[in-house]
């Protein structure tokens, strides 16, 4: 649920089974057990070249061809592989990467990005503004499957000035425009003439960014290394290695034990696993606010969904403020919409559903659900209130709180099946092919405010994000208002409308925003938790040489 607005789909499901390196590695480095010192006291905190991180996810990727790609692990990879010609710094402001320089025009229709001109691929070739170009085309190209084409179809043109400058002519202005060129750009050198979804680099991606690609074990591990050769400097960790663990409880022994050094934690071992001597010797916690929420979304071409005096109702049913107790142990707050809790976007004086079974059951008399035949599920027209409600295998917490609404609207007289799916089969073949009755999910809270991909009504066909497919008129033009203006505080208030909006129609219960809660081994050094999280600057963190586990082969 990393990140620009292209780090969608917070379900970042962490878990993995454990993995040794081999000395056998494509990457020029033995693996070896820690002899070293884990108190630091008295080591030396130089920077040099040659520590290694070995980060734990629930979840595998699916595509490091970013454009193809919506689940946040493939997006997190990619993010130390590819550059955009912009990215959010520390603090969230934008600031130049492939791009040195950019210039906006008074009529706020066109920009032009100066590039730099140290850049090179993975491969060896240069980067250019031909790759700029190429990326845009084929991210409107019909044949390319891709969720994030909106913010370049209202592109008018683009133009080459020089192999190093290119220009962006907009049909109209376009106040995310900047923030859309945070997309990772494509070597069209290994890409043009070929069809995207064939194409090699899905598994296999060149880039320009702080690390290259090694290998992908499919269900194990992705495996990176150094760009000894990147344009900002090389990044001082020899490898990154994202092991595939799915399921917490096993990432959390493989972290106790050394095999990884982080990960997200769940709350209950944040909270009550993490005062022992063997994780506060070996291991730092951090602690913030998350940019994401988790939410339960309705197929809204489900019929018995489509009343919103039911959907306000499956939301009065759910007891949210003791699911962030009980199964977040606190660590959370309560969810109201697509924003998070205390920033400039947040409408803070939206409807709230606090817990209130007699009001839900009366919404539901409403809406003429009632139960006629004394079997304590309600009906109508013929048709018992029952359904499916799925969610992701390896994070708990979804299926707790699938099992908490369950006995929740059974008091309502609604019967809930649940099911918990294998992460690529749930998307696969039953969120992209909209074969499902609800589901318990998660998504990332974007860098950028706008809310045209996941609750726009056209995008709620094929691969799109919008796959309730929930449809209101009035917030499409709010949407696409609100693209169009500049002024901040006008924008707002477009918001702050659209809020409003959601919250009364309830397409999704919305339940929390959690506490992003890492462990983190000791030995790395750089590290400085932002706004941006704690990965930022991956490429700026090292480990000492008297605490490296891992050492390189000469």
């Amino acid at each position: 649920m990393h990140s620009s607005k292209y780090f969608k789909f917070v379900i970042i499901l962490l878990s993995f089974l454990i993995f040794a390196c081999s000395q056998q590695e494509e990457t020029n480095v033995e693996n070896k057990k820690e002899t070293a010192p884990t108190d630091a006291k008295d080591v030396k905190s130089e920077k040099s070249f040659g520590g290694m991180l070995f980060e734990g996810s629930i979840g595998d990727a699916s595509n490091l061809i970013p454009i193809l790609a919506s689940d946040s692990v493939s997006h997190s990879v990619a993010s130390f592989v590819y550059n955009g010609l912009l990215k959010y710094n520390k603090n969230l402001k934008l600031v130049g990467d492939l791009a040195k320089d950019w210039e906006i025009s008074d009529n706020k229709k066109t920009i032009t990005f100066d590039l730099r001109k140290d850049v090179k691929w993975h491969d060896g070739e240069p980067f250019t503004a031909e790759d700029v170009k190429f990326t845009y085309k084929t991210i409107i190209d019909k044949d390319t499957p891709t969720a994030y084409d909106a913010d370049f179809k209202i592109i008018d043109n683009m133009t080459i000035l020089d192999n190093y400058t290119v220009r962006v002519n907009y049909k109209t202005p376009f106040a995310p425009a900047l923030n859309s060129w945070t997309m990772s750009i494509l070597p069209k050198h290994l890409l043009e003439g070929k069809k995207i979804t064939q194409s090699p680099l899905q598994r296999n991606p060149v880039g320009t960014g702080p690390f290259e690609f090694v290998k992908w074990e499919p269900g194990k591990s992705i495996t990176l290394k150094a760009n000894r050769d990147y344009f900002k400097g090389s990044p001082y960790l020899a490898k990154y290695v994202l092991k595939i663990i799915p399921d917490t409880a096993a990432m959390f022994m493989t972290l106790l034990n050394q095999d990884i050094d982080l990960m997200s934690m769940s709350p209950l071992q944040y909270t009550k696993q993490t005062d022992t001597s063997q994780f506060e010797n070996h291991f730092n916690k951090h602690s913030y606010l998350s940019n994401s929420y988790a939410y339960i979304g309705y197929n809204l071409k489900k019929k018995m969904f489509r009343d919103k005096k039911v959907r306000q109702a499956l939301s009065y049913a759910t007891p949210k403020k003791d699911i962030i107790k009980s199964v977040l142990f606190g660590e959370g707050e309560v969810a109201t919409g697509p924003y998070k809790p205390g920033t400039y976007w947040y409408n803070p004086d939206v409807t709230r559903y606090n817990y209130n079974i007699d009001k839900a059951k009366q919404l539901l008399e409403e809406a003429g659900w009632k139960d006629t035949d004394g079997d304590k599920i309600l009906d109508k027209n013929g048709h018992n209130f029952s359904f499916t409600l799925m969610t992701n295998q390896g994070n708990s917490n979804r299926s707790k709180v699938a099992e908490i609404v369950q006995q929740s609207w059974k008091k309502l007289g609604i019967k809930v099946e649940i099911r918990v799916i294998e992460w690529a089969t749930l998307i696969n073949e039953y969120i992209d092919k909209r074969n499902f009755d609800a589901l318990v999910m998660g998504w990332s809270i974007p860098m950028e405010p706008d809310l045209y991909d996941v609750w726009h009504s056209s995008k709620c066909k094929g691969k799109n994000l919008n796959f309730i497919c929930y449809q209101n008129e009035k917030l499409d033009k709010l949407i696409e208002k609100a693209r169009l203006t500049f002024d901040m505080e006008k924008r707002k208030e477009l918001y702050f409308k659209a809020q409003e909006i959601l919250a009364e129609d309830q397409p999704y219960t919305f339940l929390y925003v959690p506490k992003a809660l890492v462990g983190l081994h000791k030995r790395f050094r750089g590290v400085e938790p932002a706004p941006a999280g704690i990965t930022y600057n991956l490429e700026e963190w090292y480990v000492p040489e008297g605490l490296r586990k891992y050492k390189l082969k000469q």
